[in-house]
């Protein structure tokens, strides 16, 4: 089991925090998937309540819409150009929600969490001249 994302023990100042109730196993929240650019692969996580969801691990090709003329289109994901979430995220290409990614449709920013979703959707973003 692991236990890093449960509330920390500790105060801001340091000192302890005194217990109010016991650690549940709701407070724990789920594993970050990394998603990465190469053949798509996915795999089946329970949630709460029975819920399953689909997570990406990789993949490909992400849905792409032109917001001028209202089509989505699939295509080919070539790295990730920009990723608020984690500077590092970019060398490693790792796909999380709000980065910004380099297609053969252009530069596109993920609306979707491949994490939890099972797909990448994207909106095309005008480049900064």
């Amino acid at each position: 089991m692991t236990k890093w994302h449960l509330k920390s023990k500790k105060k801001p100042t340091g000192g302890r925090m005194n217990k109010i109730r016991k650690k549940k196993k709701r407070d724990r929240g789920m594993e970050f998937v990394d998603t990465k650019i190469s053949k798509r692969k996915t795999t089946l996580k329970r949630g709460r309540g029975g819920t399953t969801k689909l997570k990406l691990l990789s993949v490909e090709e992400a849905n792409i819409l032109d917001p001028d003329t209202k089509k989505t289109q699939k295509s080919k994901i070539l790295s990730v150009d920009d990723n608020k979430a984690n500077v590092h995220y970019v060398r490693r290409n790792i796909i999380t929600k709000g980065a910004i990614i380099k297609t053969e449709a252009g530069l596109a920013r993920v609306t979707s969490r491949p994490g939890q979703h099972g797909s990448i959707n994207a909106v095309l973003v005008k480049e900064k001249k």
